[in-house]
């Protein structure tokens, strides 16, 4: 109670103080910028150096910022293809100053795979600015796909996990690229307490690209959305540092005096052990996470270059569970489950990659890259877990003196739960991409040839009994609750490839794109070859400037990987066929102006029809396929996003999405049932706000609730996963402070070359809420089954210092 009412206190401090000194320490900032023809440039970055403060242009060139008054300060006007301009500005108390420049032409936009294209022919792509990853609260998933989750379409119900579903599909139907390299998630995974580190360091990113959906077709066979981050190609020496009660970061980067070789790299160490804490399950945690990133670039020529990007990651998670309590039911009938554990769990999960680049591009019409990658993963999850529970009813009648304490036993029980289980996986692959520039037209393609080895061995087993029975009974032997055994190798040829041109259509009014391409997908272990025609298309009608419409359509087609292959027994179905779905996605963009400051309002339209779809369920994040059966389904849904200023100089936003995901299972005797993922509301925000006439004072928050999804008991048929979990909300706020920057530089040696330093005190679920992301099921006496919650974390405080130099 104490932390409330300080956080309320607090929430009160800063509203009182804004709406005081709004009037009294701030300056305007306005102007237009062009380029060297006169030509309005918009979504151009005008910010202020070293504060988190900045806006973008309008499709007019013009911008207006609100920037602190008595107090110098330089502004950076930067766009990707086009110089840096830095100003200093001093102005008075509700000064207006006015600045009015042109940007210059260079030659940056060749330094990536792609050749330059229209800024406007969007395809479907979300671009988030990087900058924003220092200023979400992070609980360590890593805070790139901390910032997915706040968008429209994109849901998660576990903090722990970096793992999202987008519009109705799963953790597997997610494309995620690094410079073009294709990223694997973890196999298995079944917690988020074993979940390690994000691949995407976010120290090293210079570009954020997402699509939910109608993307096109460069990006490969995944049926729901895709994720394309560029790392950096530094200009200059520089580095960071930050540690907290969750783990520490370090990062470098620089260029060599001769401008040829640049280069980047990043350690991580995470532990969410001080998280863990909070867990219902209380015992001896050991999460250590650690993994070192590297991305080099040598210019062999003005026309030529190499590059190399590495990772090596080490994730280990060691358990030694004691007991559990959780209390869970209604006011009317509520229960308290006590479990005494013995035995441990140790799990490993290794994975290595290593990727090299040729870039050549003779001109600045065509770009040809290669590129070489090898991955390799080794995980080994182990544990003998044994505990016995005792199901008790508490007493509900709060007038009564036991009011809350146990009354009635109404079940004891036992469990062990036992699992040796190692999975080898490499993947070799070669590719080239390539994209010539011809005039209205912008054609790329692609080929790749991937190599996949796969080893799998599956050793694990589940033995249940309640009341001394054993479950399921049997009066003549003990029978084991669950069983699986196998042993899987797999060796298989994969070969892709795409052609696609966007085309800049010609008419008398506005702006028209089309994009349409085709890709093509062929597994040898399967012997089936899939084809994906696609089509986008972008309308920026001339008699409303601030809208625009888009449409896209197309085949997305998923073939297996490995794991949609192997059913609940470890054994593969050699065939299966590929998931396929079409999608319909329509979309609107609308900018307009409030408060003088500049918003967006997105909206898209959905509907996708899948068939050959493989059933699965979901225990927290593990996926369990059921290969052996097919199915069709459908997802259709609206998501909406409102963004912009909010508060002058920081971007923040508030997304809403409606969903609704079915599936037939063919031959199961049953029709249709919702989906895992069918979640028919979900809601999220990001927030930032700093104090008025101090910028360097600054609250950043992040909301979540998702509605209820489908869930069933152990074992069961997949027609039985109906029972709806309680809805996931969740509340993370954040503060920091500024404590070095280009205003309050150290005269201390030891910090003499340190240009920003910050702190930062992070609250994590603000509101203490209880989320359940699974359910441990317990018998009773009278042979009834109860869904035990799996808690998630509680409310807990972080402090974080931050170091850039």
């Amino acid at each position: 109670m104490k932390i409330k009412k300080l956080i309320i206190s607090l929430l009160y401090v800063l509203v009182f103080t804004h709406y005081v000194s709004a009037q009294g320490n701030n300056a305007t900032l306005k102007g237009k910028i062009t380029d060297t023809n006169g030509k309005p440039l918009d979504l151009v970055n005008v910010a202020l150096k070293n504060y988190p403060i900045g806006t973008t242009t309008n499709p007019k060139g013009e911008f207006l910022l609100r920037i602190p008054a008595r107090k110098s300060v330089v502004i950076m006007i930067s766009s990707i293809g086009y110089g840096t301009i830095e100003k200093n500005i001093y102005a008075g108390i509700e000064e207006t100053v006015v600045i009015n420049t042109q940007l210059e032409i260079t030659d940056h936009e060749l330094a990536e795979v792609e050749v330059k294209e229209n800024r406007r022919n969007g395809n479907n792509v979300v671009r988030i600015d990087p900058k924003l990853i220092e200023s979400i609260p992070d609980v360590g998933t890593g805070g790139v796909t901390v910032l997915l989750k706040t968008l429209p379409g994109v849901s998660s119900n576990n903090e722990l996990s970096s793992q999202y579903s987008v519009r109705g599909g799963n953790f597997d139907e997610n494309l995620v690229y690094v410079n073009g390299i294709e990223i694997y998630r973890p196999f298995l995974i079944r917690s988020g307490q074993q979940e390690g580190l994000s691949f995407i360091n976010s120290n090293m990113v210079s570009s954020i690209e997402f699509s939910a959906g109608g993307f096109e077709a460069k990006y490969g066979d995944k049926m729901s959305s895709v994720l394309d981050i560029k790392y950096k190609r530094p200009t200059e020496f520089k580095g960071s540092a930050s540690a907290s009660l969750l783990g520490a970061s370090a990062h470098i980067e620089g260029r060599t005096k001769n401008g040829k070789v640049s280069h980047i790299s990043g350690v991580r160490y995470k532990t969410n052990q001080y998280l863990l804490s909070t867990l219902d399950e209380k015992g001896e945690y050991n999460p250590r996470f650690i993994d070192f990133q590297t991305f080099i670039t040598y210019q062999l020529s003005g026309k030529f270059d190499l590059s190399f990007l590495g990772n090596i990651a080490q994730n280990r998670y060691n358990f030694i569970p004691m007991t559990r309590k959780t209390t869970f039911g209604t006011w009317d009938q509520a229960f308290n489950t006590t479990i005494y554990f013995e035995g441990n769990e140790v799990d490993n999960f290794a994975t290595y990659l290593g990727a090299f680049s040729a870039n050549y591009y003779p001109n600045n019409k065509l770009n040809l890259k290669f590129i070489a990658s090898t991955y390799y993963a080794n995980e080994e999850e182990s544990f003998d877990i044994y505990g016995e529970y005792f199901l008790n009813e508490l007493e509900e009648n709060q007038e009564h003196e036991d009011y809350g304490d146990s009354v009635v036993n109404r079940g004891t029980g036992s469990f062990l739960n036992h699992a040796r289980n190692n999975l080898d996986a490499t993947v070799f692959s070669f590719s080239h991409q390539g994209a010539y520039d011809a005039d209205n037209h912008l054609i790329k393609w692609g080929i790749k040839y991937k190599h996949e080895i796969i080893d799998d061995k599956i050793n694990e087993w589940v033995y249940r009994d309640s009341t001394g029975y054993s479950l399921p009974y049997s009066d003549k032997e003990i029978l084991l609750f669950s069983t699986t055994n196998s042993r899987n190798k797999m060796t298989s040829n994969r070969f892709t490839a795409y052609l696609q041109d966007t085309y800049s259509i010609p008419i008398s009014r506005g702006e028209l794109f089309l994009n349409a391409g085709v890709r093509a997908h062929y597994w040898d272990f399967t012997d089936e070859l899939v084809i994906s025609p696609r089509v986008i298309l972008n309308y920026y009608p001339e008699w409303q400037n601030n809208i625009a419409f888009k449409l896209s359509m197309g085949m997305y087609n998923q073939p297996a990987f490995y794991k949609e292959l192997r059913d609940r027994e470890g054994q593969i179905n050699k065939d299966s066929k590929a998931q396929r779905s079409f999608q319909v996605v329509a979309g609107a963009d609308y900018l307009f102006t409030a408060w003088e400051r500049p918003f967006r309002f997105s909206s898209e339209a959905y509907f996708k029809y899948m068939s050959h779809v493989v059933p699965y369920q979901v225990d927290n994040v593990r996926i369990d396929y059921l290969s052996n059966f097919d199915a069709h389904g459908y997802a259709t849904g609206l998501d909406m996003k409102v963004n912009g200023e909010f508060v002058s100089g920081l971007q923040s936003w508030v997304s809403l999405s409606f969903l609704r995901s079915y599936e037939n299972i063919i031959g199961d005797g049953h029709d249709w049932i919702p989906r895992p993922t069918d979640q028919w509301m979900n809601f999220s925000m990001f927030f930032q706000d700093y104090l008025p006439g101090n910028p360097t004072i600054k609250m950043h928050l992040a909301a979540f609730y998702g509605s209820r999804l489908p869930a069933g008991p152990p074992n069961s048929e997949r027609w039985q996963d109906t029972f709806r979990m309680p809805p996931y909300r969740r509340v993370d706020m954040g503060f920091s402070k500024i404590l070095l920057g280009q205003n309050t530089r150290s005269k201390s040696k030891l910090l003499k070359n340190v240009k920003d330093m910050s702190l930062s005190l992070e609250i994590f679920n603000l509101l203490n809420i209880r989320n359940t992301i699974s359910h441990f099921w317990v018998s009773s006496n009278d042979g009834n089954m109860y869904a035990v919650p799996n808690y998630l974390t509680g409310r807990k405080v972080n402090l974080k210092v931050s170091v850039k130099f």
